[in-house]
């Protein structure tokens, strides 16, 4: 039976939301666990107790909860569920990429591992979603990449969208709009002081990038021109 079987879909969701969390490195706090699962700090502190108690986590007190290995290879499967059924859900059923993230969030809990395996091969493999994130293998693996966020990119580089924020389905619709979507190239023409927004050029056209939007947009270098 594989990991992600024998979890209910409430600790699944707590597994993939500490995953993130924590993806940086660091830990995840009970706060921020509440926050990005929309629900009350108690109900958190005590999912955390079972948790830790099952293995799936670390908690080490006034710090705040780690994945084990054991809770990494779950939270992997269940983001190489979501991020497989994204794929599927654009090239096959012709969904919109900011329509995919809350659509895949219904399904992933009841697609068995052999659909999803099914659904991998018919689309090839792939290696990223629609929004540009890694897909974890089936073994495991997840690929590792030193991303800055637009907001941070220096004047003068050449970079590239890699990756953009999925959890909003309007601020898809207008990135794509912009033509800021994965893949896109962009030179960094200049920043405006106290947070203001970010002005870049892609192919003969420039646009301005508001600070919040900017941060949304996970980037890397072009030709290893430099960036922090």
């Amino acid at each position: 039976m594989t990991a992600t079987a024998q979890l209910t879909r409430s600790v699944e969701d707590y597994l993939k939301s500490i995953f993130h969390l924590t993806n940086q490195g660091g830990f995840a706090t009970t706060s921020d666990i509440a926050a990005m699962l929309e629900i009350a700090p108690p109900s958190v502190s005590g999912m955390v107790k079972r948790l830790s108690e099952t293995g799936l986590i670390e908690h080490v007190p006034y710090r705040g909860v780690q994945l084990t290995p054991q809770g990494r290879r779950a939270a992997l499967q269940m983001i190489r569920r979501h991020r497989i059924l994204e794929v599927y859900l654009t090239q096959q059923l012709g969904y919109d990429w900011g329509d995919v993230h809350e659509e895949a969030e219904r399904l992933e809990h009841a697609v068995s591992e052999k659909l999803i395996e099914k659904m991998a091969g018919a689309l090839g493999d792939p290696r990223y979603d629609p929004h540009g994130a890694p897909i974890p293998t089936a073994a495991g693996d997840i690929e590792e990449a030193e991303l800055f966020t637009l907001a941070d990119a220096k004047i003068g580089a050449s970079i590239i969208v890699r990756q953009g924020g999925d959890d909003d389905a309007a601020r898809l619709r207008y990135l794509a709009a912009l033509g800021l979507t994965p893949g896109t190239h962009l030179t960094v023409l200049e920043r405006q002081p106290f947070n203001g927004p970010t002005t870049v050029r892609s192919g003969s056209e420039t646009r301005v990038v508001g600070q919040e939007l900017a941060e949304q947009l996970w980037c890397a270098e072009v030709g290893g021109g430099g960036n922090r």
